[in-house]
């Protein structure tokens, strides 16, 4: 069933309150008293059953000091109310009326740059502020996030535990610009965390302070840096002061040949791609990255990613790491190991769940770092021998980045097409080849789920040959064996097919 538009700026409206109430650890009742409302009062608003009105709306942005949001949600619900009453076109509020008195900051340009060195990320953010409150600012609250395993959270979190994020790498300065003057910020910590920090910019440094007054404008200047062990392939913007135009830079190596994409969240939208693409030009040996938008929504999150798609990395002797190598070192296992030629020991589910769930945890973790490593623009697969671990689970990632892998435990093949065709495959435990393999085009696959029940899958085509390749694995076989005689492999430099999918 569809809403009106009007029910879901109502809606906006209440989980934003909920939000805002909820970050600062009030119940509904002590919400409702600070207001000076009936205590039932709250929970019919975030349940819905009563509309916002104006005064309910000032009284909670200000008890809840919510920098805009709370007000700027009743705005939008307050415009499609009187739309829909007069049945006909309101003009939009001058320009500054769509915020409350005393609401404090608002963000007018916003620019935001991060820029790949040799040792790590270095990351500038300018802000050009105005106050459109009452009072004084004296200080503004900034945060700094590292994710270095952005796409498996229990990995970032144990490595950020063992290698905290410290303030003395950060390097943290600060300045603020007014009428050409420059002149440094203090800064005090407000919440130090593993792998976040919470820092207050001071309005103030050794020799004066420099208050932002009501009406004033002023830039402010941040920046910090960050090694490449404690940061991802993503840089994240959220908003969370009103804010007239945000833009992004990422400022990174053109030898290492960049891709670029972002997606974009927000309170009444799940994640999806940029509403506007990002642009590339390139200066000299880097690549810039821009992208910009006007009028973010509140507590909207910009985030964007990239892979280097390109990694020289000269070995101390002037020469080159050969592919090999770069799977030796992030620990596959290769050729040769006595490990890939034993077939592995199944789980017993569901006793074994726990350890079954490490070891599938522990391939998805590698494949995010082989993405870093390598295109698979065809997909790619690992098995748990190629990680020196004897137990009968694989996982494969289709061609699609955005598909989620698909998890093998125990699996077998209980039917086969008897078409067939030949392509060439490649091997993490080998890489430095890739050698002709005939496949069957679509394979049935029995396999266990932790619970110890089992399903069927059918793969077809190139996710058909990924998932085979891997249950060779898992039964001590490798692509050499099913080779026609006589057909050599191919060395990795001679192949022209990288970065190119399978055709069928």
């Amino acid at each position: 069933m569809t809403t009106s538009p009007l029910d879901r700026a109502a809606d906006s409206f209440a989980a934003e309150l909920a939000r805002q109430r909820t970050g600062r650890g009030l119940s509904k009742k002590q919400l409702a008293t600070l207001m000076g409302f009936d205590p039932s009062y709250v929970s019919h608003v975030e349940g819905r059953r009563h509309r916002p009105t104006e005064d309910f709306a000032r009284r909670a942005e200000a008890v809840l000091e919510a920098s805009g949001a709370i007000w700027q949600r009743f705005r939008e619900y307050d415009e499609l109310r009187h739309a829909r009453a007069e049945k006909g076109h309101r003009d939009p509020p001058l320009p500054g009326q769509w915020l409350p008195p005393g609401t404090g900051l608002v963000v007018e340009r916003e620019l935001a740059t991060l820029t790949h060195t040799d040792d790590g990320y270095r990351c500038v953010i300018r802000r050009e502020l105005y106050n459109a409150g009452t009072e004084p600012v004296t200080r503004y609250l900034v945060r700094v996030a590292v994710d270095r395993y952005p796409n498996d959270p229990g990995r970032s979190n144990r490595h950020h535990r063992e290698h905290p994020l410290t303030f003395a790498e950060l390097q943290l300065r600060a300045y603020r610009e007014d009428g050409g003057e420059r002149e440094a910020m203090h800064w005090r910590a407000k919440h130090d965390r593993d792998a976040f920090k919470e820092i207050w910019l001071l309005f103030e440094n050794a020799e004066r302070r420099f208050p932002l007054y009501p009406g004033d404008r002023a830039t402010i200047e941040y920046a910090y840096h960050v090694g490449q062990d404690k940061w991802g392939p993503w840089f994240q913007r959220a908003v969370r002061l009103p804010t007239r135009h945000l833009a992004v830079r990422l400022d990174l190596p053109a030898g290492l040949d960049p891709q670029v994409w972002g997606v974009e969240t927000s309170l009444s939208a799940e994640e999806g791609p940029l509403r506007t693409p990002v642009t590339r030009h390139d200066a000299g040996d880097r690549a810039l990255f821009d992208w910009a938008t006007d009028d973010p929504p509140l507590n909207a999150r910009y985030r964007m990613q990239w892979r280097f798609r390109g990694r020289p990395e000269p070995e101390p002797n002037g020469g080159r790491i050969r592919p090999s190598d770069r799977m030796r070192g992030i620990g596959i296992v290769q050729r040769g190991a006595d490990l890939l030629r034993q077939p592995a020991r199944p789980f017993d589910l569901p006793r074994d769940e726990r350890v079954a769930r490490g070891v599938v945890d522990r391939l998805c973790s590698v494949l995010v770092r082989l993405d870093e490593l390598h295109p698979f623009s065809k997909g790619v697969g690992i098995a748990a021998p190629q990680l020196g671990i004897g137990s009968a689970a694989a996982v494969v990632r289709p061609p699609d980045r955005t598909a989620e892998p698909v998890v093998l435990i125990n699996p077998r093949v209980v039917d086969a097409a008897p078409d067939a065709d030949e392509q060439y495959e490649g091997c993490l435990s080998f890489f430095d080849h890739r050698g002709l393999v005939p496949r069957s085009l679509r394979i049935d696959v029995e396999h266990a789920q932790y619970d110890g029940s089992r399903i069927i899958t059918s793969f077809e085509f190139g996710m058909a040959r990924l998932v085979a390749h891997e249950i060779d694995h898992l039964e001590g076989r490798l692509y050499v064996d099913r080779m026609a005689p006589g057909v050599p492999l191919v060395p990795v430099e001679e192949y022209r097919e990288t970065g190119h999918p399978w055709r069928y």
